[in-house]
């Protein structure tokens, strides 16, 4: 939770509690992923989402997302793209937010490249006869948030 790039559930890392530093880098990270977000805003409205911003993250959620998030090839209760996380209603945004706020800093930190590394590696998995989602780096790191500490 140190990084300033983390965006965590909470308001702990509101813009007056990360610095300057910090401050820029979460600005570049939001630039960096612009493009995605951009995509996914988007789709949010060409499906007649609800939007909410929570925490500096844009969440969309509504009966045709989700549809479209029980038909993907590993069905999900919330997806991430760049900083707009879509979930199948509100109880899953809030259930899912820690998980997904993972994959909002990944998006952050890889930009662009975040589909494509994402998609390559669950690739490589798969073809190695290895679970692609569960093993998928992007989503240890992001389920690893989830697990209690000891």
């Amino acid at each position: 939770m140190g990084s300033p790039l983390h965006y965590p559930a909470d308001d702990a890392n509101t813009p007056g509690n990360r610095g300057w530093l910090g401050t820029v880098l979460v600005a570049l990270g939001y630039l960096w992923a612009g493009p995605n977000t951009i995509v996914a805003v988007a789709i949010g409205l060409l499906l007649g989402g609800r939007f909410e911003t929570v925490n500096g993250v844009i969440e969309i959620e509504g009966s045709r997302i989700a549809a479209v998030l029980s038909r993907l090839p590993v069905p999900a209760a919330a997806m991430t793209v760049g900083h707009v996380v879509f979930g199948r209603d509100r109880g899953w945004l809030q259930v899912t937010r820690n998980h997904e706020r993972v994959h909002v800093a990944q998006y952050a930190k890889w930009g662009p490249f975040f589909i494509p590394a994402y998609l390559f590696l669950s690739a490589w998995l798969y073809a190695q006869g290895k679970d692609g989602y569960r093993g998928n780096p992007f989503e240890i790191e992001a389920y690893a948030v989830d697990e209690p500490k000891d």
